[in-house]
Parts: C-alpha cells; structure tokens; sequence
C-alpha cells in the first residue's frame, strides 16, 4: 500500500519551513528580485535554525534527513522566492557526488565545513560549450605525481562567486567521451577566478557566475569516485537531486496560483468577482491538478530514494512534469490577473520569470524525456536498488 502521510516530525519540519520561508523570505523576496542582490543575511538565518545542508548524515554531525524531508523543505522555501531556495539549497547538488564518491576522511572533512559554519559549494559541470552534452566538456584534469592540475573554465554555476569549495568535473581520458570524465573536490584559492556573474531573466536573488580555473592543484584524496567514472557520479547525482528540483518547481507553481485564487475573488468584472466566471474557474481547476499532481510526483521520486530504491525514471517523471507545470501555471496566473500581471508591481510576473529556468537546469524538459524514453523502452524493472 502507498502511503503519503506524514509523520509528525515531517509536519514540523514543514511547518519550520513555511514559517521561515513568511516571515524571512518572501517579504524581501521581491526586493532581492528587483536589485538582484544576494541574501546572505538569510542565507545566516537559515544555517542558524537548521534549514541547510539537511542532507548531511548523522555521522558527520548533521541531521541526516531523508529525501523527501529535503522535498518538504524546498517546496515551502520555494514558495517563498525559488531564487533564495537555489542559493540555500546548491551545498545539496554540490556535496551529493562526495556522498557517493568520497572517503570517510573526506566526508569529515568538507561536511564539518559545511555544518560548522554558513559555507556554500557549487557543482560545476557545465561549460560554455557543453551543456546537455557533457561528453564534449574541455576542462581538464592532468595528472603531475600525486596531484591533478585543472585548466578549464565552468559556466552558469550556482553560488559560484560566493562559493568555498567546488565538485568539478574535468576529462581525465581527452579520447574516451563520457567514459573518460572524474569528478573532483576543488578548494577555492588564488587559481581560481571569477569571470562574470550573470545578469538573469529569473532567480536573480541566486549567483550564477562564470569559473575559471588556471592550473588548479587538486591532492590525489580529492577524487570522487573511480577514476574516468565521473559520468556515471554525475547521473547519479542528478537522480538523488531532482526531486529537489521538482520540489522547488511545486514550490513556484503553489505560489502562482494562490495569487491567482486571492486576485480573481479580489477583481471585479461584469459586476461579479472574475473567480465567478466559467472561464476563470478552470484555469484555477488546472492550475491545482498540476500542483496536485507535480507534488505526488516529487514525493514518489523521494520516498523511492529514501527506501534504497533507484529512481532515475520517477525523477525526471517529477523534474519534467513539475518544471513545466510550474511554467505553465505561472503563465495562466498572469493570465488571470489580465493587464496587471504583465507589471512588475504584481507578484506573479516575478513567479512567471523564476518558472522558466526549472524547465532548464539540471536538466532540460528536452532531456528529462529522452531519459523517460530510454527508461521506458527498456525492460520493466521493480524494485531495483539504487546505485551504491
């Protein structure tokens, strides 16, 4: 039998973060939105009352919470500003590889950082020319004794100006496409140079940079994994994170349509609220179905996780369909709010702008479909464990 009810402790943790994402986030969020500055202060708070690095176990001094703990966490502080949550959230998506790839020395070490102090880390996998083909990446990692030396640049990486450390991948075998690709941990130090901080459509209260590294120094304990498998790390990871990403779209789509559901009992047309017209109630009947559904598939996605199961279809399932739900739905909120919605004094344009680009990262709607495809044609599997 499947079984979504909470338990108390996931209810509290729900409602820390609701809370949190009320009174911290969204009465700034649109303030932070317009300048494009960066929160730190909240980024302080929110270490401080444990909403970060939840995904840290036990053993290395954090809470250890499950996935779908983390899922119940970003929706509620994406529903605040998605922006905010992708800046408390990257230490997630940066520090998954050393969860799955580091040694127990390792761990101790860059997840005591993490816990101790409001640190962040990025994960940097992207190039300038290697985006869903990252086969084609050009860093690269040159083995000189018991070191690795890095030359190469990262583009479009989250928290990359602010960031202490960085999981980068680099080609370890230039010949052999994704089959010869490792992942590192990369401290920040002077080789390492911030090359542009982007100027977004949407997010603008999380830093997305340009990073180059100019012959980084990388000690022989910092590789994650095997050696020429840092594909295989990268797909995993995405498996473990998007969830999360599905999360944060749920988050975005929630906040859409309360708008909309306030606004349309608000506005008057034709001497009758517009939430009493046909037309107007369907747009708000679909705008809940996708809600609805975009977070029993997040949930689904996470629960599997946290049973030891693999998931890869059921997250790009939930990446894909909560992603372009959450556009779809803030594009009807503004609908609904009619000429009022396109300007930047209403809240749902900002919610419409931050929807776009989870249908692009960590993998493109594109993407998640050929994966859905792939895993669709296979075989059938049940119950298959997930990856170690």
């Amino acid at each position: 039998m499947v079984d979504f009810t909470l338990t108390d402790e996931q209810k509290n943790l729900r409602e820390l973060a609701h809370d949190f994402a009320e009174k911290e986030i969204r009465p700034v969020a649109w303030e932070f939105d317009k300048d494009g500055t960066w929160p730190q202060e909240i980024i302080n708070k929110a270490h401080e009352v444990g909403l970060m690095n939840t995904h840290v176990p036990e053993e290395y001094g954090g809470p250890g919470l499950g996935f779908l703990d983390g899922c119940l966490i970003e929706e509620e502080l994406a529903w605040g500003c998605s922006g905010i949550q992708t800046s408390l959230g990257a230490n997630g998506l940066a520090s998954a590889p050393v969860e799955l790839g580091a040694s127990h020395e390792v761990k101790e070490e860059f997840y005591g950082e993490l816990i101790a102090e409001p640190k962040l880390a990025s994960f940097c996998l992207t190039e300038p020319g290697a985006g869903s083909d990252v086969s084609s990446m050009r860093t690269r990692a040159v083995k000189k004794g018991d070191k690795h030396v890095l030359p190469g640049q990262k583009c479009f990486i989250t928290n990359g100006s602010h960031a202490d450390w960085y999981t980068v991948y680099a080609k370890t075998d230039p010949d052999a496409g994704h089959r010869g690709m490792s992942a590192f941990l990369v401290r920040r130090d002077d080789t390492i140079v911030i090359d542009k901080k982007e100027d977004k459509m949407g997010q603008r209260a999380s830093n997305t940079a340009t990073v180059t590294f100019n012959e980084t120094e990388v000690d022989a304990k910092y590789i994650l994994g095997e050696e020429n498998k840092g594909f295989k790390l990268a797909m995993m990871t995405l498996d473990r994170t998007r969830p999360g990403v599905a999360a944060m779209a749920t988050g975005i789509a929630r906040a859409a349509m309360e708008f909309a559901i306030d606004y349309s009992k608000e506005r008057v047309q034709f001497g009758v609220p517009i939430a009493m017209h046909q037309a107007i109630q369907f747009m708000i009947a679909d705008m809940a179905t996708k809600v609805h559904l975009a977070r029993l598939a997040t949930w689904n996605s996470a629960v599997l996780l946290d049973q030891g199961k693999r998931n890869t279809l059921e997250s790009s399932h939930a990446k894909r369909f909560a992603s372009d739900s959450a556009m779809e739905v803030a594009t009807d909120a503004v609908q609904v709010f009619g000429g009022y919605g396109f300007i930047k004094e209403y809240p749902v344009e900002k919610l419409m702008r931050d929807a776009k680009i989870m249908q692009l990262y960590e993998g493109t709607s594109q993407i998640q479909r050929l994966v859905i495809a792939r895993e669709t044609l296979l075989p059938r599997r049940v119950a298959e464990p997930a990856a170690a």
